[in-house]
């Protein structure tokens, strides 16, 4: 373990050492803080800090421990909830001038189930406005910058939360994936984020209790992390009518194993469906072919998404009218345009419209559960380009295909949305400026754990997450 800097020790790590007491939680908490007033002024990843907060909590956490009292398996640990998570007392902006000064009154689930497993907050990271988009930036706090070029995107919408990471502001983070948003910045991050399966990690409260197409889930700087964090949060809650009820105390065991004979499938480009750029494409070959080394039989074979795009874009579409329809119509001159389309569009759709995108989801999870008969593991690209400009609203061109909108260029990661198996991303390389790439590992249903062992086999045999940035000074 590292002894000179605590806040990048993986969180395993950071866990051990307090509970032998070789660390208190005060102390933790007080050199994340120092981070984050040494690093956040360039990056802008926490966007609302509760440090008098953060420290009661850890002299409480320390004194329990001297007590003798039960602590969780997250004790002692800091971490800054992403923006559009509701936190008790702490104000919950999603990024939004209408939501500039709301102060909930209650956690949401996943955040008090990080809390009462012994997580201390410290704050909040920033969002795109109503969490839309795969790219971090709002009227409220200005963008993200990229930890490993700031010049570049961070991605989104848990951008603040993954480049936290990247720079040691804090060991794990809670996100949401619609169409990317835990998976597109952990690839533009290099670090690791986690979509489970819709139900493995309940949301409360939510307008769409039944929908499987927003999820929440972990981030972390390793898959052993992400797989700590999924343990806390996931598992049944009677408030959510599709939570999986199983404990999530099943992804609390050693990750190491062989992923001899498992049976991967490659796929590039989705079968030629999407752009992706040559540099990606460059970063990820040599890659793939590390379960070769590890003994899993690699092929090339492209899974039959028809349907999948009109299923997430129809779908998405209909959530932003339901949940944000309001908003709009109270505050049209405070919503972003292309956030306004969205819901203008969800509210243009037709009942034979959802119900045609219902029956093509139906036919496509057949299809991919037969898929996954044939395979163990699917892998893709997460991004199908290395970060872009801060600037751009959203990238317009890959590989000299226009992108017309700006969720167009996330369909590496939309379309795996669509059919709802659990979907990862593990740093795999770097472009030759140094712009990180993630790979997109691809579950069978409900198959997080063994998604987790594959990950963390890759990660050990790559060690690519611990190319730390250079703003970190090393």
């Amino acid at each position: 373990m590292p002894v000179t800097d605590p806040t990048l020790w993986t969180a395993l790590e950071m866990a051990a050492a307090l509970r032998r007491k070789d660390i208190s939680a005060r102390e933790l908490v007080t050199a994340h803080l120092e981070r984050i007033d040494a690093v956040n002024p360039s990056v802008n990843a926490v966007v609302t800090l509760v440090s008098e907060r953060a420290l009661d909590e850890a002299a409480a956490a320390d004194a329990r421990l001297a007590a003798g009292e039960f602590v969780g398996p997250l004790h002692g640990l800091p971490v800054a909830h992403k923006d559009t998570h509701q936190t008790g007392g702490i104000r919950t902006t999603r990024g939004s001038p209408v939501f500039a000064d709301d102060v909930p009154a209650e956690d949401e689930l996943v955040v008090a189930r990080m809390r009462a497993a012994g997580a201390i907050t410290i704050g909040k990271t920033n969002v795109p406005e109503f969490g839309a988009g795969s790219h971090t930036f709002n009227p409220l706090f200005g963008p993200t910058r990229n930890p490993y070029d700031l010049s570049r995107s961070a991605g989104g919408s848990s951008g603040g939360a993954a480049a936290a990471l990247a720079t040691g502001m804090h060991p794990i983070a809670d996100g949401s994936d619609m169409g990317g948003s835990l998976r597109n910045p952990a690839s533009f991050c290099n670090v690791v984020g986690l979509r489970p399966a819709p139900g493995r990690v309940p949301s409360y409260p939510s307008e769409a209790a039944y929908s499987p197409l927003t999820v929440q889930g972990p981030l972390a700087r390793t898959v052993g992390d992400v797989a700590l964090l999924l343990s806390v949060q996931a598992g049944p809650d009677p408030r959510s009518p599709i939570s999986i009820d199983v404990p999530g105390s099943v992804f609390a065991t050693p990750l190491d194993g062989s992923v001899a004979g498992l049976r991967v499938a490659w796929s590039p480009d989705l079968g030629g469906s999407i752009p992706v750029d040559a540099a990606v494409t460059a970063a990820l070959e040599p890659q793939v072919r590390v379960f070769e080394q590890l003994g899993a039989q690699v092929e090339r074979a492209d899974p039959d998404l028809r349907g999948a795009d009109e299923v997430f874009r129809t779908l998405r579409a209909w959530s932003m009218a339901m949940s944000l329809g309001p908003v709009l119509t109270r505050h049209r001159d405070r919503v972003k345009a292309t956030l306004a389309g969205n819901i203008e569009e969800g509210r243009r759709l037709s009942g034979s419209d959802v119900a045609r995108a219902e029956i093509l989801h139906s036919a496509l999870f057949q299809r991919m559960r037969e898929f996954f008969d044939r395979y163990d593991l699917l892998l893709l690209p997460v991004s199908q380009l290395p970060p872009f400009p801060v600037e751009m609203e959203y990238p317009t061109e890959i590989a000299g295909v226009a992108q017309s909108s700006y969720i167009d260029w996330m369909r590496s990661a939309y379309l795996i949305s669509a059919f709802g198996h659990p979907a990862m991303s593990v740093p795999a390389g770097f472009t030759p400026d140094g712009l990180p790439i993630g790979l997109q590992m691809v579950g069978a249903h409900r198959g997080e754990l063994a998604l987790l062992r594959a990950g963390h086999a890759f990660e050990q045999a790559t060690r690519v997450g611990e190319v730390r940035p250079a703003i970190l000074g090393r």
